[in-house]
């Protein structure tokens, strides 16, 4: 058997690739096992020219490997290059299928052949294991494939994709530029999908260009004679029985089977059965296992540089080469207003005593999450942000406190949050302005957290989105619903508590359904109606924070009214026992809901004479008001389509207009321009890249500088109000077009661009650098033009009539 390894790599993605590179850079004993005939398989296998971000920007790269931002193909052929370079001892379609330890060496048995010896093993093989076949007869036929590079290598074929996440939607939306295809799901929505890729897929589903396959398995696939007009047939096991479906092709995106069971077979420890939990490594990488370490995404760090970074470090660390990891003095300078500021890590130690959604993190996981964070040290009585505002961020107490003022005049009211508590998530989760203004107190030191990193960690580590959840309960029933009752009270009500996921139009109850529970509306919007001579008639909206079906609650009788969700939209369902117990010991909140009895039967009589009131209301909230912060709307009687909104926003914004006054839809005399309304989640931040569109505290959604013109946020824009374009400095000259007709006309857009100059997204900005306002608004000479928030429009809608 050939002389062991000084070091052995298991997976060529980032971390690996790096590690590897680094070895062979300094003449380390090493061999790099890939089990694909390439290395990086994961990012192989994105989309032919897909965009990769090297984030985060502030982190320095250190390896001996490239790496920068470009597209897919450049970043592997520059790493091919630098695994030739290097002299990297790269073993292709090689996998490891069992380590263990022999003495004091590591036994790596592998599937081509005699094993390999080594004194320590780098894992490096990332969290998505092997890729997940159809697992039916015939998954291996030659035309199907478990991978799709370039959907324009394929035309006028019958293509089916198998599959309902991301990668699915995005193939076969691609695909049906040039070809016939049928997506298939085993559920009966694309729910795993993010939420701008749902919408991309079922417009296509609705336009056409997308057949579906809902609640339908994969039976089998047969392969057809040749020459005949289609190569298989896809045996599909549907709701109404066996279909056959003919086709060209098959593309399974069936996403990958974890690698758990090979990890736990290498005895290394996982902390918890949760799925998304990864093993615990000390500060060198190393795991429970002396010898064996673990970098890149399998230890908590997804992201390329950072792994590329661990990959670099561990091979420092295996060689006793001195190294200090990369992102050390950043967080050093981060950590200088801490007091209890040691080294490093034991701050990282402290910090997840301190900050609960911490403690679950891993130490690695904890240093990639506070690179985004910000610690501050505000002085005593300063404002940490103002009532009103717009969530950007959430807050976490690590020293002293802050206090709580919902009532600046009323200091009575006044509220202390301790260390170890978080506050700020209300607005995050709601999407809604500021409840009220944080004060700090003397020697508070405060962790925020960006909304990016906070929604991430709370959609991936559940105990964090748990305690996040009890305490956003605690504090929206406090805040809305019963101010006085002590946190006793409210604990016992928060234990019966439930959140609750609703559709947009989804029925939440419906008139004549039993008065069980009551619902406090954590994000999204609910419209209350009934039915009114035959007609179901909108009576009122209601917004995040707000509460409703208390009242049928309080008279024992079944519901009066239907609620359905206006949007995507959560709720805290709270049963009516624990309502009522909470009520009786309550004086206060109980005459607030009186009330409100009194003012719903009021709000009824009043809608039931004039109907037309609801039917406006329910055109706004078809046309994206119910999410809407901030939308523009025309009084088609008073316009006179001079257009001299469009001029003035193309003035105001480089010769590109964000608003497109004659699109959209009107209602009698409303009209909604192709204009952004600010939504409360806007849809456009969802999937940037390098984190370009951000929200200011007045609410204006906004693009900066920093975009890169990838076109996600137009994608994912259910109104339409984003267009990819080019900014100029000079303004078009009026007298010049219309003594000569050259140029452009004001507000006009051109649509021919110089040839190489990139193309960036543009969007309503509510003219957040003009101190007049929007311009659009102000242009309109006879004043037909508003910008109003749903609440304000609903009560204008009342006051009016419609």
């Amino acid at each position: 058997m050939a002389d062991p390894f000084r070091i052995a790599i298991v997976g060529s993605g980032p971390a690996g690739l790096s590690a590897a590179c680094r070895a062979a850079e300094m003449k380390d004993s090493h061999v790099l096992l890939e089990a694909q005939p390439h290395v990086s398989n994961t990012i192989f296998r994105y989309q032919k020219g897909k965009h990769v971000m090297a984030e985060p920007g502030v982190l320095p790269l250190r390896a001996s490997a490239a790496f920068e931002a470009g597209t897919r193909e450049k970043i592997l052929d520059r790493w091919d290059a630098d695994l030739r370079a290097r002299g990297v001892n790269l073993r292709l379609k090689t996998e490891v299928t069992k380590i263990e330890k022999a003495g004091d060496l590591f036994r790596l048995s592998l599937s081509s052949g005699d094993p390999v010896m080594a004194e320590h093993v780098v894992l490096g093989i990332g969290v998505q294991g092997n890729v997940r076949k159809l697992g039916a007869p015939g998954e291996d036929l030659p035309h199907v494939q478990y991978q799709l590079d370039d959907p324009d290598e394929y035309k006028e074929e019958s293509i089916v994709v198998v599959g309902a996440g991301d990668a699915a939607i995005e193939n076969a939306v691609a695909l049906a530029n040039q070809n016939t295809v049928y997506i298939v799901n085993r559920r009966g929505e694309f729910s795993r999908a993010k939420e701008g890729n749902n919408t991309l897929i079922l417009q296509a589903i609705e336009q056409g260009r997308v057949k579906v396959y809902y609640n339908t398995g994969v039976e089998r696939v047969d392969a057809l004679p040749d020459g005949g007009p289609r190569r298989m047939t896809l045996k599909l096991n549907t709701k109404d029985g066996i279909a056959d479906l003919p086709c060209d092709r098959i593309i399974g995106r069936l996403g990958a089977t974890p690698p758990r069971e090979f990890v736990e077979g290498c005895g290394i420890q996982f902390p918890s059965k949760d799925p998304a939990a990864v093993p615990a490594v000390s500060a060198t990488y190393e795991s429970n296992v002396k010898g064996l370490y673990i970098v890149g995404a399998l230890a908590g760090y997804p992201l390329i540089k950072q792994a590329m970074n661990q990959g670099f470090e561990v091979v420092e660390f295996i060689q006793n080469r001195p190294v200090v990891p990369a992102d050390e003095p950043l967080l050093a300078k981060k950590f200088e207003r801490l007091t209890m500021m040691k080294d490093v890590d034991t701050v990282i130690d402290l910090l997840k005593q301190r900050v609960p959604i911490l403690s679950p993190l891993t130490n690695l996981q904890a240093r990639e999450f506070l690179l985004e964070s910000t610690i501050h040290g505000p002085e005593d009585g300063a404002a940490v942000y103002a009532k009103g505002d717009y969530s950007n961020s959430v807050y976490c107490v690590v020293q002293g406190s802050v206090t709580v003022k919902l009532d600046p005049a009323n200091p009575e009211r006044d509220r202390r949050i301790g260390t170890r508590s978080i506050f700020g998530e209300m607005s995050l989760i709601s999407g809604r302005r500021r409840s009220a203004t944080i004060v700090a107190n003397q020697a508070a030191v405060l962790l925020e957290i960006p909304r990016r990193a906070m929604l991430k960690l709370i959609n991936s580590v559940q105990p964090a989105r748990d305690l996040v959840d009890r305490t956003f309960a605690s504090r929206a029933l406090q805040t809305y619903l019963a101010p006085e009752a002590t946190e006793e009270q409210l604990a016992e009500v928060i234990n019966t508590a439930k959140v609750c996921a609703f559709k947009a139009n989804e029925s939440i109850y419906k008139e004549n359904d039993p008065a069980d529970a009551i619902h406090l509306i954590r994000s999204g919007s609910v419209t209350l109606s009934a039915q009114v001579t035959g007609r179901e008639i909108v009576l009122s909206y209601l917004a995040a924070g707000q509460y409703f079906g208390e009242v049928d609650v309080i008279a024992a009788a079944a519901r009066k009214q239907s609620a359905k969700a206006a949007i995507k939209t959560e709720t805290i369902r709270i049963e009516a026992a624990s309502f009522l117990k909470l009520l009786d010991s309550n004086p206060a909140l109980r005459s607030a809901v009186r009330a409100r009895f009194k003012q719903q039967i009021q709000q009824r009589l009043k809608m039931e004479r004039t109907p037309e009131r609801g039917a406006v209301m329910q055109f706004l909230l078809g046309e994206g008001l119910g999410e809407a912060t901030d939308a523009l709307l025309i009084d088609e009687s008073l316009c006179v389509r001079c257009d001299q909104c469009e001029k003035a926003c193309a003035a105001t914004h480089g010769n590109v207009s964000r608003l497109d006054r004659e699109r959209g839809a009107t209602f009698a005399n409303l009209h909604v321009p192709t204009s952004c309304r600010h939504c409360e989640h806007p849809h456009c931040m969802k999937d940037c890249p390098p984190d370009a569109i951000h929200r200011a505290p007045n609410g204006e959604v906004f693009i900066q500088d920093t975009c890169i013109g990838c076109g996600n946020c137009q994608r994912n824009c259910p109104y339409g109000v984003i267009q990819m374009g080019i900014e100029s400095k000079g303004k078009p000259s009026l007298w010049r077009w219309m003594l000569f007709g050259e140029g452009l006309a004001p507000g006009e857009q051109s649509h021919h661009y110089p040839k190489g100059a990139p193309k960036k997204a543009v969007k309503c900005d509510m003219c957040r650098q003009r101190p007049e306002g929007p311009a659009c608004v102000q242009a309109c000479p006879t004043g037909a033009a508003l910008r109003v928030g749903p609440e304000e429009f609903f009560q204008v809608i009342s006051r009016s009539g419609g």
